[in-house]
Order: structure tokens, then C-alpha cells, then sequence
């Protein structure tokens, strides 16, 4: 049986492990089976350290209630940052301790970028393409040791959702070249985290199918994020989502079966042997609708498991 979860909101948490459990104990009360846990919800890492005493309570939490746990790096964690990738790699070794911590046996890494969302407008020079491989192949060796300092935990590195008007910013923007690096690394507990919602808007900008992208990356898949939009692309500087919902422009974290991905076409070319969870992330505008959600994508891996 298929087990479904969804993320705790860093926003709605903000910063207070008591606010967590209550989270969890919402999606415990609508059904769930898993939860993707933040550590930067409660602040457990701190200027790239990990903060005991705040992770032995959140493990705590995690330990009361029967769910399959995930762990998402924060957002903004990026090995190939031009100035501080060290302060970065400290971020996500100490996220993946706080991982181990709280016995999750799944990690989300957002990959490197070449260039940060936040450093868009600053007109910075574009990397090369010998600067590109070198970037490449050191975030490899990182993510390389790190698998095999923590053999227990699944590193799942993430597809990118791209922006109107940018250049490719994140090489795992198509899921080629995200597959190619993680054959690079060539570990067993380095896989895919597909998400869903990522890779519907990159369809639109560069013109693939979803379908058989997917097919092209399934045995690597072992976590999903799924979640819905419209494809609408949006410039990075629109961040006020009441005005993007009516456009259907933007990543829009919507509930399953609420925008237009084909979703049931894009699992049927995995579900059948995948052995990870399905978390939905969606925004805190939908917390409430966690549970229409769920149903919605339930049903549509029930008819799968029907049809095979």
C-alpha cells in the first residue's frame, strides 16, 4: 500500500517544536502515514551547527507519533555557492545529523546552482562551461562522502523549478542531466527526489514530455513530491501568490487534483515498483485542504494498483 504524507510549514511552525507536534498531530487526525520534517521549522541548525537540545526535543515529538519520516534540507542550502559553499556544507551535514537524529531514513537535497535566486538581478557573470564540470564534480565528491557517512539515510536529490527569463540557473532544472550526477556519484543510498509540480513547469519552459522524462529517470526515483499547478511560468521577482493563483502562473504548491499536471500518467510510469513515500507539499493557504488531497492522490494510485 502506498504510504502518503505530507510537509510541515516552516511559516505556520516558526521556530516552535510544540507548533511541529501539533502539526503532526493534525496530519495524524486526517490519516497521513508520513511527514516531511524541516529542520530549520525549529530552528534545530543554527550559522551551520546543530543544535542539540532543540533536535532532541523535535526527535521526541517524531518519536510519539507512528509516522515514516523525510527530512528537507532548507532551501537555500547550495554547495556551489560562489562566496560561502563551506558555511552551506556545514548546513546540510549538520540538516542530515539532525536526519539521523530523529531516525528519518530519507533526505532532500535541493542540487547545487550555478548561480542563487537570490543573486538574479545582481548581473553577475555567467559560470563557464569548464566552471560548470568543476562545480559539477565537486558538489559529486561532496554528496559521494557524505552517502557514505550516513549509509542509513537516502540522500534524494531534488528536480528545480525554473523561472521566466532566466537562463538554466540549476542543471537539475530537466531531469537528464540531474540523473547523470547522481550516476556520477554512483552510490546506492544517492537516488531522485521527483517532484512533480518542478517538473510540469519545466515541461513548459523547455518543451519536453513528463511522461516519458519520468520513464527516463524511474529505477533512480525514491522520493516523490507531489503537488499541483497550472505550468504557468513566472520571473522570480513575483512572490505574491494571490496575484499569481488567478493567472495559474508559478509553482504553485497546490492540492492534488486542483491544476492540471497528469498526475496519474506521470506516476503510472513508477508506482508499481516504487518503494518510497509520496509526500505532498503544498502551501500553508491549503493546510486545510490536506486531507482533499490526499484523498485525490490515493484514488489515483489506487486506480494504478487496479490497473496493473
Amino acid at each position: 500500500m502506498a504510504i502518503i504524507g505530507a510537509s510541515i510549514d516552516e511559516n505556520r511552525i516558526d521556530g516552535k517544536v510544540a507548533r511541529m507536534e501539533a502539526e503532526l498531530e493534525y496530519f495524524r487526525k486526517i490519516g497521513l502515514q508520513a511527514a516531511e520534517i524541516l529542520p530549520h521549522a525549529v530552528d534545530a541548525v543554527r550559522n551551520g551547527r546543530l543544535d542539540g537540545r532543540i533536535t532532541k526535543q523535535a526527535a521526541d515529538v517524531c518519536d510519539s507519533f507512528d509516522f515514516t519520516y523525510s527530512v528537507h534540507v532548507p532551501n537555500p542550502v547550495n554547495v556551489m555557492h560562489r562566496s560561502t559553499a563551506e558555511l552551506h556544507k556545514k548546513v546540510l551535514r549538520a540538516s542530515l545529523e539532525f536526519t539521523e537524529a530523529i531516525n528519518a531514513g530519507i533526505f532532500v537535497y535541493h542540487p547545487g546552482r550555478f548561480l542563487d535566486e537570490e543573486e538574479f538581478s545582481l548581473g553577475l557573470p555567467p559560470t563557464s562551461e569548464d566552471q560548470r564540470e568543476r562545480l559539477l564534480q565537486d558538489e559529486a565528491d561532496y554528496i559521494r562522502a557524505l552517502a557514505l557517512d550516513f549509509p542509513g539515510i537516502a540522500i534524494c536529490m531534488e528536480n528545480a523549478s525554473p523561472y521566466a527569463g532566466i537562463p538554466p540557473f540549476c542543471y537539475s532544472e530537466q531531469l537528464p542531466p540531474l540523473r547523470d550526477q547522481v550516476l556520477r556519484i554512483g552510490r546506492d543510498n544517492v537516488k531522485i527526489t521527483l517532484d512533480i509540480g518542478h517538473m510540469y513547469m519545466a515541461s513548459k519552459l523547455y518543451g519536453f514530455d513528463c511522461v516519458e522524462a519520468t520513464k527516463g529517470i524511474a529505477p533512480l526515483i525514491g522520493h516523490t513530491h507531489a503537488h499541483d499547478n497550472f505550468g504557468g511560468l513566472k520571473y522570480h521577482f513575483q512572490k505574491q501568490e494571490h496575484y499569481l493563483i488567478p493567472f495559474g502562473m508559478g509553482d504553485l504548491h497546490l492540492p492534488v487534483g486542483w491544476g492540471e499536471i497528469p498526475v496519474s500518467e506521470i506516476l503510472g510510469t513508477y508506482a508499481s515498483g516504487y518503494r518510497g513515500i509520496y509526500i505532498m507539499e503544498l502551501r500553508s493557504r491549503y493546510h486545510e485542504d490536506t486531507g482533499e488531497s490526499r484523498d485525490n492522490l490515493a484514488a489515483i494510485l489506487a486506480g494504478l494498483e487496479e490497473a496493473c
